[in-house]
């Protein structure tokens, strides 16, 4: 039996002139996209740097920003940086997972904990970051995104839960049940066709168990989202989660195909899952804490943390 998903480290908040790296894991950034991030970013009295590859595209697979090595470098050395606070993802698309196994786990460990931002592809990352150095990071709008720089909702929570994180610790839904209940478990997830593209892999966990598990993709017909669920239900995945949270399914199917979908892959799971929560790629994304004790009320559409996000 897998080992149930357990809290993990919690980083530090932030507070005004912590510096802050920007960094392209994945996929090309546009400039002027990058400028208006950094601009909102400085509006909150952080100082953003930006690192040197940040900009780059790759010669051949114009998909990728730039090299593998250097898309790893830029995010090791941000990382290793004692002078930088946290790391913000620039955008997502594809592409960690070529860099994933270049960088130093050992010395990002020595380093010690900071805020890690970003979703999409970085859903790579995030389960790195869980497996390798124990550490919570943050579901949540990117740098460069169009939806965070254009969204003051999606603006407002992210900052609210680096600066102030105690008044966000109950996220509120408009969504509704598709399955009705309450669970307690540790929140973990990201992007569904990466979790699915990650099984297998060194860095990425083989169980859900006592989880509170977070979907949400983008772009997907609805027969290839039922190869991603059944792909990790029969892998075993699934097995022993608590709760599902399920989040945007932007530039899918019309929402009711997908909903019938999810139902039908995950409505046997005898948990409860929550609908449209509000996190991924859809307008006025919510940031959700990964690593995070918390208790889900599907009815209700409230995710409540046992503690801050941050310390």
């Amino acid at each position: 039996m897998n080992d149930p998903v357990r809290p993990l480290v919690r980083p530090s908040r932030l507070v005004p002139g912590a510096r802050v790296a920007v960094v392209a894991p994945s996929g090309p950034v546009p400039e002027e996209r990058l400028q208006a991030g950094l601009d909102v970013l400085r509006g909150w009295d952080l100082d953003p740097v930006v690192a040197p590859h940040v900009l780059d595209r790759h010669g051949e697979f114009g998909y990728l920003a730039g090299r593998d090595a250097d898309r790893a470098a830029d995010l090791q050395s941000a990382w290793c940086d004692p002078s930088v606070d946290a790391v913000l993802c620039a955008r997502g698309g594809y592409g960690a997972q070529r860099m994933v196994d270049l960088l130093d786990w050992e010395a990002m460990r020595a380093a010690g904990p900071k805020v890690f931002v970003g979703f999409s592809d970085i859903t790579v990352l995030h389960e790195a970051f869980a497996t390798r150095l124990g550490l919570s990071s943050l579901h949540g709008p990117m740098a460069a995104g169009v939806d965070f720089i254009k969204n003051a909702r999606a603006q407002e929570h992210l900052r609210a839960t680096l600066f102030e994180p105690e008044s966000v610790r109950t996220i509120t839904s408009t969504g509704s049940a598709l399955v009705p209940g309450r669970a307690r478990g540790v929140t973990l997830g990201g992007c569904l066709c990466l979790l699915a593209a990650e099984a297998g892999t060194p860095h990425a966990r083989t169980s859900a168990r006592g989880g509170l598990l977070c979907l949400e993709d983008v772009g997907e017909e609805t027969y290839r989202l039922d190869r991603y669920l059944t792909q990790l239900l029969r892998a075993g995945f699934l097995d022993g989660v608590r709760a599902v949270l399920l989040g945007s399914w932007q530039e899918c199917e019309p929402y009711e195909r997908v909903r019938a979908l999810l139902l039908d892959r995950l409505g046997g799971l005898g948990v409860p899952v929550a609908q449209e929560f509000g996190f991924g790629h859809g307008e006025g994304a919510l940031t959700i804490p990964f690593g995070a004790s918390a208790e889900l009320d599907a009815e209700a559409g409230t995710l409540t943390l046992d503690e801050p996000a941050l310390r």
